[in-house]
């Protein structure tokens, strides 16, 4: 069942192979197939615009009331790129063996390798749209390093980097609306895919505004949907960030992949008590100048700056010298719980680590005073933390002041305190090489879907896969399906199954309005999203995920009893749209927990209890584990499993070693 369709061949040619034989569209039938995209964050926009300006039919669907408000916009540090810009041994293949070795070998090779190949190409295209990334005094693009990688090779634009992309995409994006190649609909929400035969044909649109269910017919369908994080409740993402679209068309038929594989950020701000919605990142670019340490004595309540060098714990740089504050997000992220589990937390909560930029200042203030000319011994230690702080201010000056404003701390004075949250969600959509789902004809893209990031994803990475997928692999590999497509009549929305599937809509929504129980959409996503945290979240062991399958379970039924929903169908009713979304997380829960449960291995962002080594890292299970779960919903509660064998032909699995 499950045909990845990687080319044959070297890895190296298979990307270029594929180009040269995938069948084509000429231009005047491009103008005759409709394509469906929806959302449209870095993936959506970028493939909207791409297709838009092939001259394909775009129908483009976001549920907020512009694309500049998708959440590729929180996006901070930067997009990978193998220019090797600062000759410091950068290439293509050690971008796609970081990014391998990151994904701690629980990735496909052929997809990541293909990422790698594109990543220069990005960087143009931006450029191109007038992208303002950071340049050195020379002009050259600015590069810095994240976690998990030894060379500079992530491309930024201060600490909004997802931000400045998502507005060049936008642009082009626009731009194909104003030329009527793409009809954009704002404030929409797909609600099911419609197919026929096994073959998607088409969408149900929900109107956030009026209501109103909507038929849309396409020759093919793109999700490019984003991550299912919330599912957690707390988590760095927006809000509205949801796994409907990908969970409708999971019950269409389309395999679920890896579900359990979550990325835990190292570098977010702590809970700071019940009342919080969401958490707020910073940005893993602040490993860069910034060092993370905890006192060396166990519940020391001095102030930061009170505690002397000689009794502070530079634990990451001690533990893995070679990387050091630069490890992956997952290590980074269990080495922080192991030190508050240990007693050695900070702040009122001693659920935190201090980030602290005082060395950086230092180190900066200095180079200044030698750019001008002078010794460092002739100038005083307030002008170079004084010239310090403005360069540090230059390079992450936004972030600096998000975290003051949010804390009341100034993050120039004191160190910031940190704790890891759920952030990326490397499961999704089971897509072959093509970006197909095992639906013909649906396609998803980007964060949706499971392929490029294996069991942990790089930092600075998720931008680049958006961007890839959207603008440089997507354009082949639709017209490879499209091509046949031209002698297919397009099918009438009043036809039987696009009737039947409004009508599945319709039903679903006014079963959940008839409920009128007593209790709060939010309350059943705080509870659910507790069980996972505690239960499916940064550790997982046998017996709590065991209990979290029955506790979900409960929960579904209650919240199908007992939630409240005020106001209409046919209005503006975001407690309608919130209920619809989770109720979908209910069962992903479900699913994430069964396939934690299944998987007896430790690997990257899944870290079993029970498989680890004696230092406490990950412990791999490559035996029995060295494959893509990939889920087929057969019923509530019911799932089948496939199993795609991962086989890697370049790079040997090994251990993952970043001491």
């Amino acid at each position: 069942m499950l045909e990845s369709k990687i080319p044959a061949g070297n890895l190296e040619s298979k990307w270029t192979d594929y180009k040269g034989h995938c069948k084509l569209v000429n231009p005047a039938n491009k103008r005759k197939l409709e394509v469906i995209v929806v959302g449209t964050g870095l993936a959506g926009a970028s493939a909207a615009a791409t297709l838009g300006e092939l001259g394909y039919k775009v129908k483009a669907f976001c549920f907020q009331d512009s694309p500049r408000r998708a959440h590729s916009i929180a996006a901070q540090g930067g997009i990978n790129a193998a220019k090797n810009y600062q000759n410091d041994g950068d290439s293509v293949f050690r971008l796609f063996y970081d990014t391998v070795k990151g994904g701690d070998y629980r990735a496909r090779e052929a997809n990541v390798h293909r990422l790698a190949e594109v990543s220069a190409n990005i960087i143009d295209q931006c450029v191109a749209q007038g992208v303002p990334f950071a340049r050195e005094y020379g002009g050259l693009l600015s590069n810095r390093s994240f976690g998990g990688t030894q060379v500079q090779r992530t491309f930024y634009a201060a600490g909004q980097t997802g931000q400045q992309l998502l507005i060049g995409a936008y642009q082009a994006l626009e731009r194909q609306v104003a030329l009527g190649n793409v009809k954009m609909y704002n404030r929409h929400e797909m609600l099911e895919v419609v197919t026929i035969d096994g073959k998607a044909v088409g969408i149900i649109a929900r109107d956030l505004i009026s209501g109103k269910l909507q038929r849309h017919f396409g020759n093919a369908v793109l999700l490019c949907t984003g991550g299912y994080g919330n599912v957690f409740y707390l988590s760095t993402n927006a809000m509205g960030s949801n796994v409907t679209a990908a969970w409708k068309a999971h019950k269409a038929g389309a395999l679920f992949a890896n579900p359990c594989f979550t990325q835990i950020h190292p570098t977010c701000i702590p809970v700071s008590g019940d009342h919080q919605s969401k958490l707020t990142l910073m940005s893993e670019s602040l490993r860069n100048d910034g060092r993370i340490w905890v006192p060396k004595n166990q519940g020391d309540n001095r102030k930061p700056n009170e505690i002397p060098e000689s009794e502070r714990d530079y634990y990451l740089e001690r533990r893995y010298p070679a990387f050091g504050n630069l490890v992956p997000r997952d290590v980074a992220s269990r080495a922080a719980k192991e030190r508050c589990d240990a007693g050695f937390g900070v702040g009122t909560s001693k659920q935190a680590v201090y980030l602290d930029y005082a060395s950086a200042i230092e180190r900066y203030g200095k180079i200044e005073i030698t750019k001008h000319g002078r010794e460092v011994e002739d100038a005083s230690s307030a002008e170079i933390i004084t010239l310090g702080k403005q360069v540090v201010k230059e390079k992450y000056g936004n972030l600096f002041d998000m975290y003051e404003k949010i804390t009341g701390e100034n993050p120039y004075e004191v160190p910031m305190r940190i704790y890891p949250a759920v952030h990326y969600t490397m499961g999704g959509l089971w897509v072959d090489y093509e970006l197909m789902t095992s639906v013909k004809g649906m396609y998803c893209l980007g964060e949706a879907n499971f392929s490029d990031h294996g069991a942990n994803r790089l930092g600075a990475s998720a931008l680049m896969q958006g961007l890839a997928d959207g603008y440089f692999v997507i354009p082949y590999t639709i017209g490879n399906y499209l091509a046949d497509e031209i002698y297919s009549k397009p099918i009438s929305t009043d036809h039987e199954a696009f009737v039947n599937a409004e009508k599945e809509v319709g039903d679903r929504i006014r079963t959940l309005m008839n409920i009128k129980g007593n209790t709060s959409v939010e309350t059943f996503h705080k509870r659910l999203g507790k069980i996972m945290w505690d239960k499916c979240g940064m550790a997982r062991n046998e017996k709590g995920l065991q209990e979290a399958i029955v506790e979900i379970q409960q929960l579904r039924k209650e919240f199908w009893n007992d939630v409240r929903i005020p106001g209409d169908i046919d209005e503006f009713n975001p407690e309608l749209d919130k209920a619809g979304r989770v109720a979908d997380f209910l069962e992903l829960g479900e699913l994430m927990c069964k396939d934690a449960l299944l998987r007896k291995e430790s690997c990257g962002g899944h870290f079993r209890e029970e498989s680890q080594t004696e230092e406490g890292e990950a412990l791999r299970n490559d035996a029995e584990f060295m494959y893509v779960a990939a889920w087929e919903f057969e019923g509530e509660s019911n799932w089948k499993l496939h199993k795609e064998a991962l086989e890697y032909e370049v790079i040997k699995p090994t251990q993952r070693n970043y001491k």
